[in-house]
């Protein structure tokens, strides 16, 4: 597996075990093979572990001395923690979207909203993830605030994984509903220009998300 052509292999390898933890692949407490991922995408020692230490640092592993690399387990009330300070940060990333965002943007999020809608039905939970995603980054990426797009970035990436693992399908499916329900929600203020119900929603979107899945 090729490095994408202008992305360092330090960002490969990052890429590649952020997308593993937050599919579900590699578990709370699961130790890192690094001989496995260097042989995977015939990659070098040095890159691999400049990518776990940094992953390390944005709060994705852990590092034990003389045990290696493990997957940060991700405790209640740090999730709910962190939760909160996402929902402000993308409430303010909306907010200061909300006059930049073109027709072309809304169409793009309606398609995702439809698209999430199918992969809660085929209980597509991996998918769902990605999909959200993209959804949120749609209004992210016209804030004109990098700094901000940064910080968004580095929080989901520790929060958002382990929020779509659950031994009930049927459940979380309910919930996740309930989530898209809100997306379409979000668009509705966003074709109003309503900044104080965009701020209110996203809040309260992050803060379900985090209490209905634990």
């Amino acid at each position: 597996m090729q490095a994408p052509k202008y992305q360092s292999l330090k960002d490969h390898v990052y890429d590649y075990i952020a997308q593993k933890i937050q599919d579900g692949t590699l578990l709370p407490n699961q130790k890192i093979n690094e001989a496995e991922i260097c042989k995977k995408l015939d990659i070098s020692r040095t890159p691999t572990r400049e990518a776990l230490f940094q992953l390390s640092s944005d709060n994705l592993l852990d590092y034990i001395p003389r045990r290696g690399f493990i997957v940060k387990p991700f405790e209640g009330k740090e999730k709910l923690n962190v939760s909160q300070i996402i929902g402000a940060l993308d409430a303010l990333a909306a907010t200061l979207a909300t006059d930049n965002l073109a027709e072309k943007d809304i169409k793009e999020m309606e398609a995702i909203v439809d698209k999430i809608q199918n992969d809660i039905i085929q209980f597509d939970f991996s998918e769902y993830h990605k999909d959200q995603y993209k959804f949120h980054n749609v209004y992210i990426r016209q804030c004109d605030n990098p700094n901000l797009i940064e910080m968004l970035h580095s929080l989901k990436n520790s929060f958002i994984r382990q929020s779509y693992l659950s031994n009930d399908n049927k459940k979380l499916a309910l919930v996740l509903n309930e989530v898209n329900a809100e997306h379409r929600k979000i668009i509705e203020y966003f074709k109003a220009k309503d900044k104080e119900k965009l701020e209110a929603i996203l809040k309260y979107h992050w803060r379900i998300i985090d209490n209905e899945m634990l």
